[in-house]
């Protein structure tokens, strides 16, 4: 089929990770794919959650949220964090905690805030996509724990995959989103490993051989993602 900005069915929206935008931040970027901004940033404190206190290991969360005119039509702030929003939260939490050693960090917490600027499909992938970078600055700029071993044991990248008139299509813009069959967000190390795999018929079930296609399609992008985030990480050599 033919997509709605041209791409082939394995292609990446256009990504650009800009690192160091937020100046008291240990750790920030400004990840685009696309017309999606997100911006993640990262902050340090020397404490952790009580079940972690005493036991030398650090720890590491997420909080994410959309700005009202991120979308179409105005969003209203939330207050208190909605299903979808903890949700979201959760995920990036997990997929960051999955590729560092906490018992590294020293008794600290690393928290990422991911807000988007512009949602147009892809926001939760583009933030844990974003945030690993910031991650990647914040550690290296507080040498967490004195260790003079880096705490992070490999990247972490995510995109989405959707089926679209029965076609599998990398990477769903919003109008995409909208029409998907069944769609899916998968997280990946640079390793081929996957700490994630969410995915969802919107009707009628798919088959095995269509997720064997979908994340055939989700290592392609995120090998991809990886070149990127290298790219942003050498900006900050």
């Amino acid at each position: 089929m033919t997509r709605s900005d041209g791409r082939a069915h394995d292609e990446l929206r256009p990504v650009r990770i800009t690192p160091g935008v937020q100046p008291y931040a240990e750790g920030s970027v400004m990840i685009e794919t696309g017309e999606t901004k997100v911006l993640c940033a990262v902050s340090v404190e020397d404490r952790v959650p009580p079940f972690l206190r005493g036991t030398g290991r650090g720890w590491i969360t997420a909080e994410y949220s959309m700005l009202p005119r991120s979308t179409l039509t105005r969003t209203s702030r939330e207050t208190r964090a909605g299903g979808r929003t903890q949700e979201i939260q959760r995920l990036i939490g997990r997929s960051l905690r999955a590729v560092v050693a906490l018992d590294r960090l020293g008794e600290r917490t690393f928290t990422v805030d991911c807000d988007v600027l512009v949602a147009d499909g892809g926001t939760r992938t583009a933030a844990i996509t974003g945030a690993y970078v910031a991650l990647f600055q914040a550690m290296e700029a507080t040498a967490a724990g004195g260790d003079s071993k880096t705490p992070i044991e490999c990247a972490v990248a995510a995109t989405s995959v959707g089926i679209v008139g029965g076609e599998a299509l990398l990477d769903l813009c919003y109008e995409e989103d909208s029409l998907a069959e069944a769609d899916f967000n998968v997280v990946m190390t640079d390793r081929g490993e996957y700490i994630e795999v969410q995915g969802t018929a919107e009707g009628a079930p798919f088959s095995k051989g269509a997720l064997d296609d979908v994340l055939a399609l989700a290592g392609t992008g995120t090998r991809r993602l990886f070149d990127s985030q290298i790219a942003a990480i050498r900006e900050l050599e």
